[in-house]
This record gives structure tokens, sequence and C-alpha cells, in this order.
């Protein structure tokens, strides 16, 4: 049988790794060995960052939150304990817009609270 050289292929697998770390510094974005170690990790990374995205967001929709209730001299977890109790389903997200955005609209929930 005739020797098969992995020219192309070869080429082919290392192109596709280079392109994938353009930006690395060093030899992450030249050697295909660290390259394919460097994917490796940023990918367990990007897994888990995108997992604490979601509680960044969520602490920073309280922060906004609590600081437009300092305006009506109300405290985050009180205010949360009576939305719950008046049965009012907002949630921070949509909260921390009004706070943000619309500040007439959120005096209004929170008078209904009061």
């Amino acid at each position: 049988m005739a020797r098969v050289k992995g020219g192309l292929m070869a080429q082919k697998r290392r192109r596709n790794i280079l392109s994938q770390v353009k930006g690395y510094r060093f030899g992450r974005s030249k050697k295909k060995r660290e390259a394919r170690e460097a994917i490796f990790h940023a990918q367990l990374h990007a897994f888990a960052h995108r997992k604490d995205r979601k509680n960044d967001f969520r602490q920073l929709w309280i922060t906004r939150i609590n600081a437009a209730l300092q305006t009506h001299d109300l405290k985050y977890s009180r205010f949360i304990k009576a939305l719950k109790d008046k049965n009012i389903t907002l949630d921070r997200k949509v909260l921390a817009t009004l706070a943000k955005d619309r500040p007439e609209a959120f005096t209004k929930v929170v008078e209904a609270i009061k």
C-alpha cells in the first residue's frame, strides 16, 4: 500500500483550530497544541461564566431597585415582602427597568403596596 501523508487534512485541522484562537497571545495563537488547550479552557470558562452572568444581572437589578426605593423611604427586603403580600407579580428585571426608565410608573407600584 502507498504511504498516506497527513498533509491536507492536517493543515485543515490546524487552520480550524488556529482560526478559533485569533486574538490570543503568544504561542496560544500560533501553535496547534497550545491553541487546543487554550480553546478547551476557554470553553470551560465560557460555560461557567454564562451561568454567573445571570447572577450578576440579578444583583444589578436589586441594586437599582434599592436605589430607587431610597427616595420613597423604603428598604428592598420590605418592598419585596409587601409585593408578595399584595400578590403583585412583577419580577426584579421589570421593576429595575421601571425604576431606571419610568420613575413615575415605579412610584405607582410603590404607592400600591403602601
